[in-house]
């Protein structure tokens, strides 16, 4: 029976948060995958834990990213490390529904990339974020992040991740690891079609326990390296007016209303209708602050 099911490697990148690991390390022991699973957890910029490791059925490597400091590089030791004929993202603030893995696996089929919808922890609240399709392609992915196609919801071929003349590694020149999840959903579906099972088998902590969350200068950088690395974005008006309108958040909340007013009046060009020009004008003008507004849109499940 185990030999009809592709063997998996799930990575786990870590930074300093131990009982957040412990949870994902768990979510991930259950899961009632009928074939070889095994994990390898990476610490990025952390003292590693070595008594983690373990052997037996489903084995768990402790690891050091060795490579780019921060979330990309430390998947790619992950992904290097491997053996497996697929790989899947955990991040360490997450957890997975017992038949994840399962579940995806069987609507992957022989494609090349596939996700699931998710559910998103905010205070008290879950949220269920799911997308409406089953198969994603660039001009979704252009028009919106579609953020419920989450990082750790990736299931991939590793032969393909490997090879640059394929999908390739994570990139690791993305400013601060922000938005390489997004390039890296691009990049596949510029290949084919990502199969996604519309079901929220990941639950997603948002909030303070992301390391980015008020890193405004990176959440611009990362954003403008989008753009340039994929200039479909902006050849889209409903994306391109999206990303404008994220770039004028940010940088209001940053306290740059030149830039902020700039960013607002390209999203406005772009697409009239984005609402992120006028939080982010509001927020330029001291109506309003963009972290009050984050905070209303998390509740929901929903964010800027």
């Amino acid at each position: 029976m185990t030999a009809e099911w592709p063997s998996i490697g799930v990575i786990i990148p870590t930074r300093d948060r131990p009982a957040m690991l412990a949870r994902a390390i768990d979510s991930v022991s259950i899961q009632d995958y009928p074939g070889r699973l095994r994990m390898i957890i990476v610490y990025d910029q952390a003292e590693p834990d070595y008594m983690l490791a373990r052997s037996g059925e489903r084995p768990l490597m402790v690891l050091v990213n060795w490579r780019t400091p921060g979330l990309a590089g430390a998947r790619n030791t992950g992904i290097l490390a491997l053996d497996t004929e697929l790989v899947a993202f955990c991040d360490d603030d997450d957890t997975w529904a017992p038949d994840k893995l399962r579940r995806q696996v069987e609507t992957l089929g022989g494609a090349e990339f596939g996700t699931c919808a998710m559910e998103v922890e905010y205070a008290d609240r879950i949220t269920p974020r799911l997308a409406g399709i089953s198969l994603v392609g660039v001009t979704d992915l252009v028009r919106s992040r579609m953020a419920m196609l989450h990082a750790s919801s990736f299931l991939i071929r590793r032969s393909s991740l490997v090879n640059a003349d394929q999908l390739g590694l994570v990139a690791e020149d993305a400013p601060g690891s922000q938005n390489e999840d997004w390039d890296l959903l691009l990049r596949a579906a510029k290949r084919g079609a990502i199969r996604h099972l519309d079901e929220p088998l990941v639950r997603v902590a948002w909030g303070r326990t992301s390391y980015f969350a008020y890193e405004y200068d990176t959440k611009v950088a990362s954003l403008r390296w989008m753009m340039e690395r994929h200039p479909e974005i902006a050849r889209s008006d409903i994306g391109a007016a999206r990303v404008y309108g994220q770039l004028a958040c940010w940088s209001a909340a940053n306290g740059d209303k030149e830039s902020a007013l700039q960013y607002a009046r390209q999203a406005v060009r772009s697409n009239w209708r984005e609402p992120r020009a006028a939080i982010a004008l509001a927020a330029a003008t001291g109506v309003v602050k963009v972290e009050n507004v984050l905070s209303a849109l998390h509740k929901r499940g929903r964010g800027i």
